[in-house]
């Protein structure tokens, strides 16, 4: 079997991990903080970073773009967990697509000129989707172990019985028996 049909085998015990009331509330409030934040981003955020300085529209233009990729990493991850949640993809579909989404830990300097000028309602926004967003990298890590785990208990148990089956030949040979053990 190789390391794909291994990956692909592993994945199924995932749905049921995220299958959890957990991953529907993560579910929910991240598909909701993202039409929020769109919505926030081309309404009021926009009338707001009109009246920034220059140092803050600035800032205002980073964070936003930062949270709007965080967000859009995000729905990409959940999206994905649902599909194979509800079968509408296959495991090894999913681990392919599972690929293209990477993670980025680069934070906000919430010390840096420009920050304390944002508005408001964009910081509780970074807050949130920063909450959210780990949250989700912590469910990404809970099934990558759980694949990484079942592979790995694979793995050993397939080179434990080899070891084992080499040992009796050995032994087979040292007394001067032909037969190897069933």
């Amino acid at each position: 079997m190789s390391d794909k049909d291994n990956k692909a085998d592993a994945i199924s015990i995932v749905p049921s991990l995220l299958a959890s009331k957990d991953f529907d509330k993560l579910y929910s409030q991240g598909m909701g903080l993202i039409e929020e934040v769109a919505a926030y981003l081309d309404g009021e955020g926009r009338k707001e970073s009109r009246k920034l300085n220059r140092e803050a529209a600035f800032v205002y233009a980073s964070e936003s773009m930062r949270l709007t990729t965080r967000l859009m990493q995000m729905a990409s991850w959940l999206l994905l967990q649902r599909a194979i949640r509800e079968g509408e993809i296959t495991s090894q579909s999913a681990l392919d697509e599972k690929e293209k989404i990477k993670f980025f830990t680069s934070t906000s300097n919430k010390s840096g000129p420009g920050w304390s000028e944002l508005p408001k309602e964009l910081l509780s926004y970074i807050e949130k989707g920063e909450r959210l967003y780990e949250q989700v990298i912590r469910f990404d890590r809970l099934e990558k172990e759980t694949i990484e785990t079942t592979q790995s208990k694979e793995g050993n148990s397939l080179d434990a019985v080899g070891g084992i089956a080499e040992q009796f030949s050995r032994l087979n040979a040292a007394f001067g028996k032909d037969k190897k053990p069933d």
